[in-house]
C-alpha cells in the first residue's frame, strides 16, 4: 500500500513538473523567444509531454532557437503522434507526404492524416480531400474529397484559416485551390 501511494505521489509531481515545465516554455515560445522556450520545453518533452513534444518539433522544424533539422522535428513529431496528439499527427504525415525527415510515402501519409482529421484537425481533413481529390496515397474518390474538404472548410477551429489561404492560393494562380473552392462551393 505504502508502495502504491509513492508511485502515484512520484507519478503527479513527475507530472506536474512536465506541465509546469510546459506552461513556462509555451509562453516563451508564444513570445518569440524560443531559445528561452527550448529550455523548458525539451525536458518537458523528454519527460513524455506531448505539447512539449510537439512545439520541440515545430522549432526543429522552423530553425526556432535551434538549427532547423528535418529529422530531429520528425522525431519529436512522431513522439507526440503516437500518444494521439493530432497537430502532431498532421505534421508526421507532411513529413511523410513530403519526404522531410523521413522517406517519401504517401499511404503512411495518408494514414496519419485520418488519425488527426477523426480528432477534427481542420488541416488534416484538407489534405485528406487533396488526397481523395488527386489519387496520392489511396484511390481517388471525388464523393469523398467533396465530404472532407467541406468538413475542412466548416471546421470549427480551422476553417476560416483554411478558406483564407485557399483563396489567396487561387488569387496566386493555385489550381487546387481554385477546384478546391469550386468543389466545396466557396
Amino acid at each position: 500500500m505504502l508502495t502504491m501511494m509513492m508511485m502515484l505521489v512520484a507519478s503527479f509531481v513527475f507530472a506536474q513538473s512536465a506541465d509546469k515545465l510546459y506552461e513556462e516554455g509555451k509562453a516563451l515560445y508564444d513570445a518569440e523567444k524560443y531559445t528561452q522556450a527550448i529550455a523548458k520545453l525539451k525536458p518537458a518533452a523528454e519527460k513524455g509531454h506531448k505539447k512539449a513534444q510537439y512545439f520541440m518539433g515545430r522549432c526543429y522544424d522552423k530553425g526556432y532557437g535551434v538549427t532547423e533539422n528535418d529529422q530531429v522535428a520528425f522525431s519529436w513529431y512522431m513522439k507526440a503522434a503516437k500518444q494521439g496528439h493530432a497537430k502532431s499527427q498532421y505534421q508526421v504525415g507532411k513529413c511523410y507526404k513530403d519526404g522531410e525527415g523521413v522517406e517519401k510515402d504517401k499511404k503512411t501519409a495518408f494514414s496519419w492524416f485520418q488519425k488527426a482529421a477523426a480528432q477534427d484537425n481542420g488541416k488534416a481533413q484538407l489534405a485528406l480531400g487533396k488526397a481523395y481529390m488527386k489519387g496520392k496515397g489511396v484511390a481517388a474518390d471525388q464523393a469523398k474529397a467533396k465530404q472532407w474538404l467541406k468538413r475542412a472548410v466548416t471546421n470549427e477551429k480551422d476553417g476560416e484559416e483554411i478558406l483564407t489561404e485557399l483563396r489567396q492560393d487561387k488569387a496566386a494562380g493555385d489550381e487546387d485551390a481554385k477546384q478546391i473552392l469550386q468543389i466545396v462551393g466557396k
